[in-house]
């Protein structure tokens, strides 16, 4: 008898007696398992009363990813440390550690102030996608742009309206809005770069669409559909875990987009003169193929031009050798912007070469003498003194068809050795009979056609001029 009358009265005091069933009794109540099957049925009416049961438990979901928010911005923060130029690193990582004590702060809701959970919460855990924008603007090179700071200020601009503060669905709906524009943000930023470089910024910038179109369609549907506040936590816990998916693919892609771009730098420093910024020998032989290809589809000839910068050792000896490298920058500077293209580079030393797809002879030798002119009037300021410095050129041509690497540059090497022995600072052709003949054994000093010099023709005119007076 004690024992049913104290099972009764446990079972009065979790359940209210109106709730009981009238033929219920205190012999029903006198085994635990009676009383544990009734609250599995009680708790059964209750649910049905409310709608539907809270699915998601936000704490817990809220302390797992402020965990993995506060590890990521660890490693970020390792990664900027180890390269503190690429300021992308240091805002990514100030997105997840704001992201992390954002949402930090709403899962302590109760054991800290309101206002400090809820506006002060959500508005840190949005300024951390403010962050991830700045991240992405600075990784090209961009400036930061007002519309980063979107997502926080829509949050405080609507949180403290009274109908939106003291209805929790309201205030899922416009955490969902502004995170809605934080993932356009994002996309807008990612599609500031090179898209048709950098292919996986389609995919990154896709995933923060989707995002976007997720945060909004959340909030569409529950300001359409008022759900109570259970359906707005199952509803924004649902969001959120896609939103959780689609950020970590977003990571994904974002550590493959800079992978890529760490490669092709790598890939440009094996093929970039250190110097003078032009392409070295290796980088430059590499784009024959594509140059010939050209000529061929144009109907048009292969020229290989070969610089070399005259007297240069005196200039090292003189001058010194910072004065040498100077000169070196200098001619690479103004000469690549001559050259179709910019297949120009350095092949050692003083000397470079170039090719291109010429219409014919003239227009070989029109790029040659524009640089070799260009080059005597270029004052070449060390700091100290202008350096006079000049330039002899050799060229060989070819037809498309019958265009060989190795044979245009040892015809073109020939070429200026010519222009050397003809007296330096000048430009000597190769046609394509003499650039497919096989190399003599000592070279000619006076092989190939010396192009006349602006100075020559000035000259030539000067002296008809004068014969023609004296007639």
């Amino acid at each position: 008898m004690k024992e049913g009358l104290l099972y009764s009265t446990v079972l009065i005091h979790v359940y209210p007696t109106e709730s009981l069933p009238a033929d219920i009794g205190l012999k029903q109540c006198r085994s635990a398992a009676t009383l544990r099957k009734w609250r599995a049925s009680s708790a059964r009416m209750r649910t049905d009363r409310q709608g539907v049961a809270a699915v998601f438990n936000i704490a817990t979901g809220l302390a797992i990813w402020c965990s993995e928010a506060m590890t990521l911005a660890l490693v970020l923060f390792v990664a900027w440390r180890h390269n503190v130029r690429n300021e992308a690193y240091l805002y990514w990582g100030l997105g997840f550690l704001l992201t992390g004590i954002g949402f930090a702060m709403v899962a302590l809701r109760g054991e800290i102030p309101s206002v400090l959970s809820i506006e002060a919460g959500n508005a840190i855990a949005l300024l951390g996608q403010s962050a991830w924008v700045a991240g992405f603007l600075a990784l090209d090179r961009k400036r930061i742009e007002w519309w980063a700071l979107l997502p926080p200020v829509i949050w405080l601009a609507g949180v403290f309206l009274p109908w939106v503060n003291s209805d929790y669905s309201n205030r899922v709906v416009l955490y969902n809005l502004a995170s809605a524009t934080g993932a356009t943000a994002l996309a807008m930023a990612v599609a500031a770069g090179d898209m048709r470089r950098e292919r996986t910024r389609v995919k990154l910038m896709g995933v923060f669409v989707i995002q976007g179109c997720l945060c909004f369609g959340s909030a569409l549907m529950m300001a359409l559909t008022l759900p109570s506040d259970i359906e707005a936590t199952n509803l924004g816990g649902a969001s959120a875990m896609a939103s959780a998916f689609l950020l970590t693919i977003a990571f994904a892609f974002t550590c493959r987009l800079i992978m890529e771009r760490s490669e092709r730098h790598l890939r440009a420093l094996t093929l970039t003169d250190s110097l003078t910024g032009v392409l070295n020998r290796r980088g430059l032989l590499g784009y024959f193929d594509g140059i010939q290809e050209k000529a061929h589809d144009d109907q048009r000839q292969v020229a290989v031009m070969l610089f070399d910068l005259d007297h240069f050792k005196r200039v090292n000896d003189r001058f010194g050798h910072q004065s040498g490298d100077a000169v070196l920058t200098a001619f690479a500077r103004m000469a690549r912007q001559y050259i179709p293209n910019n297949i120009f580079g350095r092949m050692g030393g003083e000397e470079f070469a170039a090719f291109a797809a010429v219409t014919d002879q003239t227009e070989a030798e029109a790029i040659a003498e524009a640089i070799r002119t260009e080059f005597c009037r270029l004052p070449v300021s060390t700091g100290e003194a202008i350096v006079p410095v000049t330039v002899s050129i050799g060229i060989a041509l070819a037809s498309s068809i019958e265009a060989n690497i190795d044979k245009l540059i040892s015809a073109a090497d020939r070429a200026l050795y010519a222009a050397k022995a003809a007296g330096r600072n000048c430009t000597v052709t190769f046609g394509e009979a003499e650039a497919a003949a096989p190399a003599p054994a000592t070279p000619r000093g006076t092989a190939g056609e010396l192009v006349p010099t602006v100075d020559d023709q000035v000259e030539a005119l000067r002296r008809m001029g004068t014969l023609s007076r004296a007639g």
